[in-house]
């Protein structure tokens, strides 16, 4: 459910501005788990929250969706991870980094196209893979 009500043509939406909402978007959905996980003081939820938007979580994320997307969001996605930026990634792959754009772009596509069903089922499949993802971290 998009929150503001104004119609608009997301098909002509670059990729980074697609991206720039998606950053959001998807932030909005990480808080929304760790709040509904555990009431956590608020440096905690910050620096777990950390951990699940950073270009390198996002980037497994975005690999662990990607045989499950239509022909349409594949191109979004590609539309994204191929977007020039002028921002140089600083502790992170370059590769990841573009991931992680593609990935926003994704996400900012299906959220202004109020496609929010998908939306929550690929985010949702994030998460699990990005959760094994930090297990192993935590296991070795």
């Amino acid at each position: 459910m998009r929150l503001y009500d104004k119609e608009i043509k997301v098909d002509t939406l670059s990729p980074l501005t697609l991206a720039f909402t998606g950053d959001a978007v998807f932030s909005l959905f990480v808080r929304e788990m760790l709040v509904c996980d555990a009431n956590r003081p608020v440096g905690k939820l910050h620096k777990l929250s950390v951990n699940w938007v950073k270009a390198e979580a996002q980037s497994k994320g975005m690999r662990a969706i990607l045989p499950l997307l239509t022909e349409k969001e594949t191109e979004v996605f590609k539309r994204g991870r191929n977007a020039h930026t002028s921002h140089t990634p600083k502790n992170q792959s370059g590769c990841d980094y573009h991931y992680a754009t593609g990935f926003e772009a994704l996400v900012g596509y299906l959220y202004l196209k109020d496609e929010t069903e998908r939306l929550t089922l690929l985010l949702n499949e994030v998460i699990k893979a990005i959760e094994v993802d930090e297990s192993e971290k935590t296991s070795v």
